[in-house]
């Protein structure tokens, strides 16, 4: 789960449980629930959200694929849906881990709603439970930004705290932070 709070005062929030059945251990599937707030929307959406592991990372590099989707709960309307590749590869014993991601995304309601999404992530695990995270992002109608933080794992445990602060290269929304935990059982 994560918030992510913009400068001057739009935000979105976001829940996704997700389990992996023992079963089946390279299928993950959950849903979501979100909440976007600014001067247009105001709305929570709600969704599925599915990520089958292909490789897995401890092979060398890790690949998969991912879906998910959310409608509009006040409207029914499909506000947002996406179909990515996620690829890590971990260097340095697996102290740092370089995540790319590809993808096509619909965003309702935005001049663009169709583009292809992006990103790359440079994860390094600096110790003391810490790790320094810094990633790029963007969506090919010139949507793109960059943002940095930490994330704190407790005695290397099933708990992960984030902070991030990030920057859109766009005149509207520039500025954001984002609070996050990850709780894995």
């Amino acid at each position: 789960m994560w918030v992510s709070k913009f400068v001057p005062g739009d935000g979105y929030g976001n829940l996704g449980p997700a389990c992996t059945l023992g079963k089946v251990p390279n299928l993950e599937v959950g849903g979501l629930l979100q909440h976007y707030w600014d001067e247009a929307t105001n709305a929570p959406f709600a969704g599925p959200q599915a990520k089958l592991n292909l490789k897995p990372a401890s092979s060398g590099f890790g690949l998969a694929v991912e879906f998910n989707g959310g409608v509009n709960l006040r409207t029914g309307d499909l506000g947002f849906a996406q179909a990515l590749v996620p690829l890590t590869i971990p260097f340095l014993d697996d102290k740092v881990h370089l995540n790319l991601n590809v993808g096509w995304s619909y965003t309702n309601g935005t001049e663009a709603p169709h583009a292809m999404f992006y990103g790359a992530q440079v994860e390094a695990d600096i110790g003391f439970g810490l790790s320094l995270m810094i990633e790029g992002f963007g969506r090919t109608n010139g949507v793109s930004g960059l943002q940095m933080g930490l994330r704190f794992t407790p005695n290397d445990g099933p708990i992960d705290f984030d902070l991030l602060a990030g920057n859109f290269f766009d005149t509207l929304s520039s500025r954001f932070f984002t609070v996050g935990m990850t709780v894995r059982f």
